[in-house]
């Protein structure tokens, strides 16, 4: 958003008249869609990088940098291997087990 449409927007709630208030809203609309939009990608970015990264996975336990380099040839685009470590740890940790170590790994529930 420009700093100018800030500027008016917080005239506009000190009850000041201004004459450009629908940009002002469609600029907000157009940040809100962004965020939206981005959401949206990364969260079908991760249902892509699911079945690679689970499939990568066995009973032998693996750090996760073994299994980002096992697997990153065949993420999608952009997906580093904080992501990995993300979606490992938080988002599908009911589908993996942690052993815990020096190092910690990780294995496939069965």
């Amino acid at each position: 958003m420009k700093k100018s449409s800030l500027q008016s927007l917080v005239s506009y709630l000190n009850g000041e008249t201004i004459t450009n208030i629908d940009e002002i809203k469609a600029e907000i609309e157009a940040e809100l869609a962004k965020d939206v939009e981005r959401k949206q990608a990364n969260a079908e970015a991760y249902e892509a990088a699911k079945p690679i990264i689970l499939g990568a996975l066995s009973d032998t336990p693996v750090t996760l940098g073994e299994l980002y380099d096992e697997v990153a040839d065949d993420l999608p685009d952009g997906f580093t291997k904080g992501k990995v470590q993300y979606a490992v740890t938080r988002l599908w940790c009911d589908e993996i087990t942690k052993v815990e170590g020096k190092v910690n790994s990780y294995t496939r529930k069965a």
